[in-house]
């Protein structure tokens, strides 16, 4: 019998403080993988391979394993990015025992822009053409669309000696942020993402302000996927607000037949409200904003918290909404003993942040 091949690679980082950084990754990548926890060694399980992580001597020493290189090189970019956010202002030394051997970024995908519309009056679509669409179906929702400046020709990032991206800069610079994939079309070759119109003013929207002004033609790229993978099971609950939007829909368009959904979902009015697929396994109550009682604020979190109190270990949890409400619903499935397996809780945003 041949022996699967696996592709190594080693790491080692210098932050201000091992044991802080440890606890970080451990807190973060618990969305995204199987983490297990022994004093100073964490070990992240995913499917995209294998990640040990040990605090030693001031140290943390990085060892990866992946199926394939190009795995292994977004392995390697993934944890980079990673350790240099949770770094900070603080200073971090990271070396990795193998240069970047891929001169390009693996999965960067050129998108064009084929038309966009307004689903309702916060929310945007655009639809993207993409020449390879199916690495976007099933598994991960999540993408970072990149969008060069008006009127210039792309320049894509590369790779950093350290294993973090190579951001063009100066006239090059990229807008870059995070978003769910909201539908593939594979027979079209599109993608369709929504963008939330922010209606606070003062707030700088770059993104909505993209979607708000998307031509046809205009060139972007999609980095991904990553994160926020399509949930399996018999039943679940789904817990968002307008920024989970996207999201909840897509789940709900491709859950298999059979599978119970509820969701609550919180929106400004009964304009914001979206359809669904009809039918009987699929149950929505939407939350208005508008009407809450002196616009009181964390309602969506109490509605949240009251049907977690209803459900069974089978049921997979779905939620993401604002930071501190996110912190209160982890908090709750932890105290139920609630199979991590069966859960995915982030946060999209920070209230203080406006």
């Amino acid at each position: 019998m041949n022996a699967v091949q696996s592709f190594k690679l080693s790491g080692i980082a210098i932050p201000h403080s091992a044991a802080e950084m440890l606890d970080e990754i451990c807190e973060h990548f618990v969305e995204h993988a199987e983490v297990e926890r022994s004093n100073d060694l964490a070990i992240l399980r995913s499917k995209s391979g294998l990640a040990t992580v040990q605090a030693d001597n001031g140290k943390l020493l990085i060892e990866l394993e992946c199926p394939t290189s190009e795995s292994l090189q977004a392995a390697r970019t993934d944890i980079a990015e990673h350790l240099f956010y949770f770094a900070g202002d603080q200073p971090l030394e990271l070396k990795w025992t193998e240069p970047v051997s891929l001169p390009i970024l693996p999965n960067l995908h050129e998108v064009t822009v084929v038309s966009a519309e307004d689903v309702t009056p916060r929310m945007r679509r655009v639809r993207f053409s993409c020449a390879d669409v199916t690495p976007f179906v099933g598994g991960d929702m999540h993408v970072r669309l990149l969008v060069p400046p008006r009127g210039k020709t792309p320049v894509w990032p590369g790779f950093r000696e350290d294993g973090r991206i190579a951001w063009p800069e100066g006239d090059d610079e990229l807008l870059v942020r995070v978003y769910t994939i909201r539908m593939v079309d594979l027979e079209r070759k599109e993608l369709w993402i929504d963008f939330l119109q922010h209606p606070t003013p003062g707030i700088s929207t770059p993104g909505a302000d993209f979607a708000r002004d998307a031509q046809t033609g205009d060139k972007a790229a999609l980095l991904g996927p990553g994160g926020g993978s399509l949930p399996l099971a018999p039943s679940m609950l789904l817990i968002g607000d307008e920024s989970a939007l996207p999201a909840i829909a897509r789940i709900a368009a491709e859950a298999p037949a059979g599978t119970y959904m509820r969701a609550i979902i919180e929106v400004e009015d009964p304009a914001e409200e979206q359809s669904f697929p009809a039918t009987d396994s699929l149950e929505v109550r939407w939350l208005h904003r508008s009407h809450y009682p002196d616009r009181a604020d964390r309602i969506l979190l109490a509605e949240g918290q009251n049907a977690i109190t209803s459900i069974d270990q089978n049921t997979f949890v779905w939620a993401a909404c604002e930071k501190e409400d996110i912190r209160v619903i982890r908090s709750a499935l932890k105290e139920r003993r609630h199979d991590r397996k069966n859960m995915y809780v982030a946060w999209y945003w920070e209230r203080n942040l406006g």
